[in-house]
């Protein structure tokens, strides 16, 4: 049977499947079947589906492949079970854990190649889809066939081969090589045991080799090494000047006829550490919100003291240490943090030229929604994004450093390995696995993605899902598990989180103890009032000059201050601290700096004479203008961070005279567009595959039925509001009915057409124009109406 046809022949329901497990199938979907059995057969979306494939359901595959043509399903399932039913004298005679019965699992597996379209045709006549055969490198170990091995001989050299093994014969050399190969029990025989050795090496796989001049000539009689044995004999073919390949024929003829030795039907075993699953859930939620209010805490610290962005694009690696030190966390966790904030579309660079690291505006939305919400927001931008914080302060091929926030750091697999190895988690609930066993498990149900880079995002992935808060004590939680699943993360989340404290407790030596988290505000003012000096159980604050200053800067001032501590505080305000906040505010503005260069006023001369007085105030190069005013060359910021210096407490004007508020979320820069969900592991929506398969149909039929376009109806062209447009075009495409439409081409003049429509989506129309005979995308903006049929 022709694959077009028997694609062709599947129902509404398996070309659903197909599509579903092969989204990139319909990117964008096809006119018609026969583009989409082509579509299917294309290296690149070969590759693809194979790669999605187990290693049972993938050595069916191989198994397929190393037979030329149809093969039956017994003939299969006799090749399987020699496989699963090995043992090896290395186990002490024990079968390997893969030693079952080919069935339940053969058929499944021929049941998804059948869904996935690699295999198609009866079970007594299964076959590989086209294209398979081509993208299969070496299936199952196997080298080349022998035509094919021995492509790159010269005829004369064939011819001589031939000879030597297959004297008496007829044909050319070619053929008769290959005949001799495809029974060459007697070849092997007549080798060395130094020869067989070499054989057997080659036997399992790679069936490829390296030996000096591989291309040299040598017969049966000239033949004195090993290597030169098997050359002669044609049971190694040279490829190049040093490479070498076992033929197929012969390696199967040693393997024994067989295709796989110890094949595993089902998955190895995880094991690990059982966690009480409560215990597991607590604990991750506890994480849960600790990355929440680092992300926080981030966007807080950038928001007053913004780092630069490196010309060659990212964070510099000290403004990454500061801010791993400011945040009290491994330098490995920040830049998880900055990396999934950036990632969210949080922090962005914007400022002057140069550019700063800053928050934008879709943080202050972020902060003001519930814990667990925001939760949800930061996991699941983990979750998909292509960007891995783990590479953060490694080297790349050129020996440069890899910064946080660079554009070196995105790796196309990250989001389906991230994805695959909470898969592995979320198969054993309440375990632990350890980290061999999830790489082994991921082996076994992904093999053709495998590779050094592979593993290291698994081990990024299994430590960054436990600092997020997705897994607890090493096993996925409840919420975890919603997360990957579409579920009610932030539902499942919000009742184990701790609830926020609204109150500190002041103590005498200028301190303040948080007995727990604290509410998001209250959390924002302290940290813009103290520093904080520890974190643990409790956060201990304290109260500076500075720190005091900072707030007064902010636009509060000190019976501000003093309010919202003796209403936040369990605890009296102490003398000590309202002596100090007063102090700083009363001599807080007294001297005032604006744009000369800069200059100072101040309503006390005395003041003025005392600062320019000050040995350290030469370096500002002052200059008297007024009793009360001082002109300066430098600039207003450096004016006033310098007689900050100097123990004065000035603040900034503008040109008008007005105190330079510096509010703590004043820096902001235009949003970005966070990371956008990534198809799921279960394919694309159902609707859009229904629509897909509706669209392939119609256009199928068009196809087939070579239809003519027909002719519009004729009067006035449909006319309507966008809204009652967009509504009958969704119940068009629910009821599978035609209509017909008015359209604006490209250059502006109406016309009529008569649609099948299939999906609607991103502003376009998906449909079968039958006054055009073909499926074409129409712009939703452009329909001016819709009318009924």
């Amino acid at each position: 049977m022709e694959f077009t046809e028997w694609i062709r022949g599947r129902t509404d329901e398996q070309l659903r499947a197909l599509v579903s497990a092969r989204p990139e199938l319909i990117t964008p979907v096809p006119a018609h079947l026969e583009g989409l059995a082509s579509r299917a057969a294309s290296p690149s979306a070969v590759g693809r589906a194979l790669d999605r494939l187990d290693r049972f359901t993938l050595a069916v595959v191989e198994t397929l492949a190393v037979m030329d043509g149809p093969m039956p399903k017994e003939r299969l399932r006799g090749l399987i079970a020699a496989a699963l039913a090995r043992t090896e004298p290395e186990t002490g005679g024990r079968p390997e854990a893969g030693g079952v019965e080919p069935e339940p699992a053969l058929s499944a597996a021929l049941d998804r190649l059948r869904d996935l379209a690699l295999v198609y045709g009866p079970d007594d006549a299964l076959d590989l889809g086209p294209g398979v055969r081509k993208v299969l490198e070496d299936p199952a170990g196997l080298g080349p066939r022998a035509v094919d091995a021995f492509r790159h001989h010269s005829p004369e050299q064939l011819d001589e081969m031939a000879d030597d093994v297959a004297p008496g014969t007829t044909g050319s050399g070619k053929e008769r090589l290959a005949a001799a190969l495809a029974h060459p029990d007697a070849l092997v025989k007549e080798v060395s045991p130094e020869a067989r050795g070499a054989l057997d090496q080659l036997a399992w796989g790679p069936p490829t080799g390296r030996v000096p001049n591989a291309r040299r000539e040598v017969r049966l009689a000239s033949a004195r090494s090993p290597i030169e044995e098997l050359l002669a004999r044609g049971l190694l073919a040279a490829t190049g000047e040093e490479s070498v390949t076992l033929p197929r024929e012969v390696g199967l003829h040693l393997r024994g006829g067989r295709v796989h030795r110890n094949l595993p039907a089902v998955p190895p075993p995880l094991e690990g550490v059982a966690r009480d699953r409560e215990l597991a859930d607590r604990t991750a939620a506890g994480q849960a919100f600790s990355f929440v209010r680092a992300v926080e805490e981030l966007c807080e610290r950038w928001s007053i003291e913004p780092p630069g962005v490196l010309r060659t694009g990212g964070l510099g690696v000290r403004d990454m240490k500061r801010t791993a030190t400011e945040l009290d966390l491994p330098e490995w966790v920040a830049a998880l943090v900055v990396e999934v904030a950036h990632a969210a579309g949080l922090i962005a660079a914007g400022g002057g030229v140069d550019g700063e690291w800053m928050p934008t505006s879709g943080y202050d939305l972020w902060r003001v929604r519930g814990t667990a919400d925001r939760w949800v927001t930061l996991a699941a931008t983990w979750l998909q994004m292509d960007r891995v914080p783990g590479l953060v302060g490694e080297r790349d091929e050129r020996d440069r450093p890899l910064n946080a926030l660079h554009t070196d750091l995105r790796r196309s697999p990250a989001p389906a390995v991230r994805a695959a190895t909470l898969g592995v988690l979320a198969a054993a609930p309440g375990l632990a696995p350890a980290r061999d066993s999830v790489l082994e498990r991921l082996a076994w149900e992904q093999p053709r993605r495998r590779g050094p880079l592979r593993e290291q995002l698994i081990e990024f992935a299994l430590r960054e899902a436990e600092q997020v808060g997705v897994t607890g004590l090493g096993t996925l939680s409840a919420h975890g598990r919603a997360l990957i699943e579409s579920g009610d993360a932030a539902g499942l989340l919000a009742p184990l989180l701790p609830e926020p404290v609204d109150h500190v407790l002041l103590q005498a030596d200028l301190t303040a103890v948080a007995p727990g988290p604290l509410t998001s505000e209250l959390n924002r003012w302290m940290t813009l009032t103290a520093d904080v000096e520890s974190k643990g159980g409790a956060t201990v604050y304290r109260f500076s000059e500075g720190s005091i200053r900072r707030a007064l800067d902010a636009g509060h001032g000190g019976e501000e201050l003093l309010s919202m501590l003796a209403r936040h505080s369990a605890t009296p305000v102490p003398q000590g601290l309202s002596y100090l906040v007063a102090d700083v505010a009363r001599r807080h503005g007294r001297i005032r700096v604006g744009t000369a260069g800069a200059y100072i006023r101040c309503d006390d001369p005395a003041l003025l004479d005392q600062i320019t007085a000050d040995r350290r105030s030469a370096a500002l190069r002052l200059r008297r203008l007024a009793p009360t005013v001082i002109a300066s060359r430098s600039s207003r910021a450096a004016l006033v961070d310098s007689l900050r210096a100097m123990g004065y407490a000035p603040v900034a004007e503008s040109l008008d005279g007005d105190v330079i508020i510096s509010q703590l979320d004043s820096r902001r820069t235009e949003g970005v567009a966070p990371v956008r969900a990534v198809a799921s592991a279960n394919g694309i929506d159902p609707e859009v595959a229904t629509a897909a398969v509706r669209a392939l149909r119609a256009g199928d039929a068009a196809h087939l039925a070579r239809r003519e376009p027909v002719d519009a109806p004729n009067g006035q062209v449909p006319r309507g509001p966008a809204t009652a447009t967009i509504s009958a075009l969704q119940e068009a495409i629910k009821q599978g009915v035609r209509v017909w439409i008015g359209y604006l081409d490209s250059q502006g003049n109406a016309t009529s057409r008569i649609l099948e429509p299939a999906r609607m989506e991103g502003g376009y129309l998906t449909a079968y124009d039958e006054t055009r005979a073909a499926v074409h995308r129409f712009a939703l903006h452009r329909i001016t109406g819709v009318a009924g049929l």
